[in-house]
């Protein structure tokens, strides 16, 4: 057993003192004897140093060291022994603080009762400790030495420590200092350099005012208590005493140094406000003042230098919007001109086709006209004019004009169907109605070729439709049925419903269609192999009509011959709604 008068010097009896509330420097006594902890806590009772006292942990074995140095590693001095557990179970633990732990600034004063076993020398270089003492040398008074010297180098490293991890900060912001999260990173390293180059333990907040942002007023960094503010918005979130500084900053717009708070206001060249606080335990001193308003200043660059590229960002992000924006402009005006284009190439076209029609078709007919009027003139001047044979001449002239009008008719209604802008009307309509007057107005023609038009109406759900469309849509395909069928023949026209829509039905007993037919169906102007069987003409144009109009309802359109001689039949089926139209309809032709 160690006696404590080999540790101590025990000067009086008197009780510990209650230790004043505040930081206090943090040891750790590790022995394996319960009298050294009593002694060295008898001893230090009324330590203080620069106001702080001390709080005191005891580990009764290395083993029970190494975990409460995991618990404690704001430890600033360890009383550590040598021989406990083992005889170098105090060298052991040093190596695991300095390995392991990777510890550099905890203070380690080693005492050892059997000095011997232990040299000095080696163990102070080898084992990277601070002290070394026997403890029948550890007086009171050397134990006051030896732990404010430890304390002072402890805190010295501490310092050095806050030092470099402030200018890592520092320097690490700097290289990317484009954005606020940059000059948030760039404020919080210039708060911990202020720290450690002041040497004292201050807690700050940073505050920047920007009235041109929908939330003027931020925290961008902190330290210390103020750390959970980073972030936030306004000053309204603020401890109440913190607040109430900043704001009267922000009124005051100077700098004031009143303990504990010492406040920096500054306003940088592009109109901005930033304040400093600092809660500093001691007054700063006309050096410290001047070296917190050098940092601040030169933080004031770094947020001008960063809004200012901010705004370059802004506005090469707008230039780039009013660009795109020109060449989705352009883009849609080089369309429009392409339609445009296309569409007079195609009016173009279409009016070289109507002309060579004209031509060819209009000629026959008109030379009939004109023949006949010729001969009915010498009929009329003969003195011997035969009424009947008159009347046979005015009949041919007659009939010439018709096919005239069937023609002109046809290229009009073409016209008007092949327009881009054409649109359908919306109405709700019985087709079944639509289709059994289409077949009584082509009774007439069909009963002049002897023919029969057989009808067959199942009624249905109304469609919505444009509803004079759909009739010429149908009338085109009776009066081709009627055109293309043989005298005497047969015409079923049939109206019912099907899973897709309203359907029509039109067969004729015609000559059929070959392959090729089929294939060139819908085109304008594209005369069939079939010929009329009544003498009537035909200029290609009523199918294509149809096939428009059908498209239009969002509809098809079938055509089906089982070849020459066997008929053809054709199918529509309607939906009971038409698509909506598109967005962007063309603007309607201009009638001249």
């Amino acid at each position: 057993m160690v006696d404590p008068d080999d540790i101590v010097d025990i000067v009086d009896d008197r009780d510990e003192p209650p230790t004043a509330a505040g930081p206090r420097w943090k040891i750790m006594v590790v022995d394996d004897e319960p009298a050294v902890h009593d002694g060295t806590r008898f001893a230090l009772a009324d330590y203080t140093l620069n106001g702080q006292g001390l709080e005191i942990v005891s580990a009764y074995s290395a083993e029970e060291g190494r975990a409460m140095l995991r618990a404690h590693p704001d430890t600033a001095v360890i009383l550590l022994d040598v021989i406990m557990e083992t005889d170098t179970a105090g060298l052991d633990l040093v190596d695991f603080i300095r390995t392991e732990l990777r510890n550099e600034t905890v203070r380690i004063i080693l005492r050892t009762g059997q000095p011997g076993q232990a040299p000095e020398r080696r163990i102070i270089v080898d084992y990277d400790i601070n002290d070394y003492k026997a403890k029948t040398e550890l007086t009171a008074d050397k134990l006051f030495t030896s732990l404010t010297a430890a304390l002072r180098s402890w805190q010295q490293l501490e310092r050095m420590l806050e030092t470099r991890r402030g200018l890592e900060i520092i320097v690490d912001a700097a290289s990317t200092l484009y954005d606020f999260k940059s000059i948030q990173r760039l404020a919080e390293g210039v708060l911990v350099q202020l720290a450690s180059l002041l040497k004292v333990d201050c807690d700050g907040i940073l505050v920047f005012h920007d009235g041109g942002r929908a939330q003027p007023v931020a925290v961008l960094a902190a330290a210390g208590c103020y750390t959970h503010h980073v972030g936030a918005n306004g000053v309204t979130t603020l401890d109440p005493d913190l607040r109430q500084v900043v704001e009267a900053a922000f009124r005051a717009r100077t700098h004031q140094f009143v303990p504990p708070w010492s406040v920096l206001y500054i306003r940088t060249a592009s109109d901005r406000e930033v304040v400093v606080v600092l809660q500093v335990a001691r007054p700063l001193s006309a050096t410290d003042r001047t070296l917190v308003e050098l940092f601040t200043s030169k933080l004031s660059i770094a947020f001008d230098n960063v809004i200012l590229y901010e705004q370059l960002q802004e506005a090469n992000s707008r230039l780039e919007d009013r660009v795109n924006q020109r060449t989705r402009e352009l883009t849609s005006a080089n369309r429009r001109l392409a339609s445009q284009w296309a569409r007079l190439q195609r009016a173009n076209s279409f009016k070289s086709e109507i002309l060579g029609t004209v031509a060819h078709d209009l000629r026959n007919p008109l030379s009939v006209i004109i023949g006949r009027a010729e001969i009915l003139e010498r009929m009329v001047t003969d003195p011997a004019l035969n009424p009947e044979a008159a009347k046979a001449q005015i009949k041919h002239i007659h009939n010439a004009a018709d096919r005239v009008a069937d023609m002109v008719e046809s290229l009009i209604a073409d016209a008007m169907t092949d327009a881009l802008d054409i649109t359908i009307r919306r109405d709700l309509a019985d087709l079944a109605t639509v289709v059994r007057e289409v077949a009584e107005a082509n009774q007439p023609l069909a009963a002049k070729k002897e023919q029969t038009i057989a009808l067959t109406v199942t009624p249905g759900a109304p469609v919505v439709c444009d509803v004079d469309r759909i009739r010429e849509a149908v009338d085109n395909l009776v009066s081709n049925a009627v055109k293309y069928s043989a005298i005497g023949g047969r015409i079923e026209l049939t109206y019912d419903h099907a899973p897709e829509g309203a359907r029509i039905r039109v067969k004729d007993s015609g000559p059929g269609m070959t392959p090729e037919d089929l294939r060139r169906l819908y085109g304008r102007f594209r005369r069939l192999s079939a010929k009329p069987t009544g003498g009537e003409t035909s200029i290609g144009l009523g199918l294509s009509i149809v096939k428009r109009i059908v498209d239009l309802h969002g509809g098809v359109i079938e055509a089906d011959s089982a070849g020459e001689g066997h008929g053809t039949t054709f199918t529509v089926v309607l939906p009971l709604r038409p698509p909506e139209p598109e967005a962007e309809a063309a603007a309607p032709p201009t009638q001249g």
